[in-house]
């Protein structure tokens, strides 16, 4: 089975429909699928639900299809470095979802693992808690969340070899295995392609059974966030 297409615009285009829910990989500007979001807003799906940590910047990441308005509701832990997220979601144009980040995180991993709910304490007592199950074991309550499951995962690697094994680069990592294991397809764009036998089994983070499809995307912008430096 190849896995490997010529460009992220291939790699989406029968797979990218109106209101299905797209879980993106990447911690602020990092490690985050630059071609595939870029691809994903030209391919003009509208009404969909992202799953991300937090929606980009105005302009970049997935603060493009914020732009575009093709985003009708966010699923994520942080969205303090995006104007148009603000504007839109005070305005009641934009649905969201604040979870706990490591609560989002395990929902992306659980729904990837087959587990439809879990029992966290995270939350308990706040707007975090309402109208979701709270019960008690061994006299602490915690509260129940349902797992995360994405129609299409994009993901962003350092390296893959062509089964689609992949290998992350740092704090790159981040999001990115569990929102590789929560996509019913997961599309990865990777800087460096291998072939398969090239990569230590040992230093592989994410196996190549959670990827459908690899872009390569040699040269990637990576913007930093904020940069701050002494006068």
């Amino acid at each position: 089975m190849n896995k490997v297409y010529p460009d992220a615009a291939t790699a989406l285009k029968d797979i990218v429909k109106d209101g299905q829910t797209i879980a993106v990989g990447g911690f602020g500007l990092c490690g985050i699928p630059e071609a595939l979001i870029a691809a994903l807003r030209d391919s003009g799906a509208q009404n969909l639900t992202a799953i991300s940590n937090n929606a980009g910047v105005d302009g970049f990441g997935l603060g493009q299809l914020l732009t575009t308005r093709q985003i009708k509701k966010m699923i994520a832990s942080y969205v303090g470095e995006n104007k148009e997220f603000e504007r839109q979601y005070l305005a009641g144009e934009l649905e969201l979802e604040f979870t706990p980040q490591g609560t989002l995180a395990e929902k992306l991993r659980a729904g990837g693992a087959g587990i439809p709910a879990f029992f966290t304490k995270t939350g308990v007592g706040t707007l975090v808690a309402e109208g979701k199950e709270v019960r008690d074991f061994d006299g602490e309550k915690y509260v129940m969340e349902r797992s995360l499951v994405a129609d299409v995962s994009l993901v962003k690697a350092q390296k893959a070899d062509k089964a689609g094994n992949l290998v992350f680069n740092k704090t790159a990592r981040n999001f990115n295995p569990n929102v590789a294991m929560a996509g019913k397809v997961t599309v990865v764009e990777v800087e460096e392609l291998v072939e398969v036998g090239q990569l230590d089994p040992d230093q592989i983070h994410t196996p190549g059974i959670f990827v459908h499809r690899i872009v390569v995307n040699a040269a990637p912008e990576k913007r930093i966030e904020q940069r701050t430096v002494r006068a």
